[in-house]
């Protein structure tokens, strides 16, 4: 059964390369830059979470200031990202505890690291959790991971890519041991991209899906 839903994973993945081509992300932010934006992502769409970002880059040249800077000051920098009252302080406290232990706000010692241990040294800090330390390892620091957003969670649930019942916590490990590693970046996309535009939370648009066929959704338009 496992080898099976396996088999249908890579399947969707490349009928979503073949409808979507392969898709590129932005280009890639270190990775104190990436943790910092995923934050502030949290509860937002991309375009707030990168109006915050710019807006906090502006006004603070170094992560060390933003660090070191008086609460409400980043706090008010990062309010188009929304609940900024608890991601301001968020952030602060995850540049403090990555300085008290490493000295300094690089983290490109973690590309050294098996990927277990990098992401087990990334979640142990308060607001790091599965999504955001896989983002980091994948996006910034190239590193077989597979991130869980609202939209990959939503679809894989749908489409019956995983248990109706398991948790966004859960379905890290699991999909991450459904597609092969090389697979992650552009299933992640191309999942996401599917959510967004076809397979929506309201009404999803089966008739122009093309996992269509690949899909335990019902009713559906074939």
């Amino acid at each position: 059964m496992a080898k099976d839903i396996s088999k249908r994973a890579l399947k969707i993945h490349e009928k979503l390369l073949e409808a979507f081509g392969e898709p590129i992300w932005r280009n890639p932010l270190p990775a104190i830059d990436e943790l910092v934006s995923t934050i502030l992502s949290q509860n937002t769409n991309d375009v707030n979470r990168d109006r915050a970002f710019n807006a906090l880059r502006a006004k603070f040249p170094a992560w060390e200031d933003v660090r070191d800077a008086q609460a409400e000051d980043v706090v008010s920098a990062i309010r188009p990202a929304g609940l900024a009252n608890q991601k301001g302080p968020r952030i602060q406290q995850v540049l403090r505890a990555i300085t008290e232990e490493r000295g300094s706000l690089n983290l490109d010692f973690l590309v050294d690291l098996p990927v277990e241990e990098a992401r087990a040294w990334l979640t142990k800090f308060n607001g790091v959790g599965p999504k955001t330390a896989a983002i980091v390892l994948c996006f910034s620091l190239n590193k077989p991971a597979f991130p869980v957003d609202t939209h990959i969670y939503r679809v894989t649930g749908r489409i019956g890519l995983r248990p109706e019942k398991m948790t966004v916590e859960q379905a890290h490990p699991y999909l991450e041991s459904l597609f092969p590693p090389e697979t992650y970046y552009a299933a992640h996309l191309n999942i996401i991209r599917l959510g967004r535009e076809i397979c929506q939370a309201g009404k999803p648009m089966c008739a122009k899906c093309p996992i269509i066929k690949l899909c335990d959704y019902e009713p559906k338009t074939k």
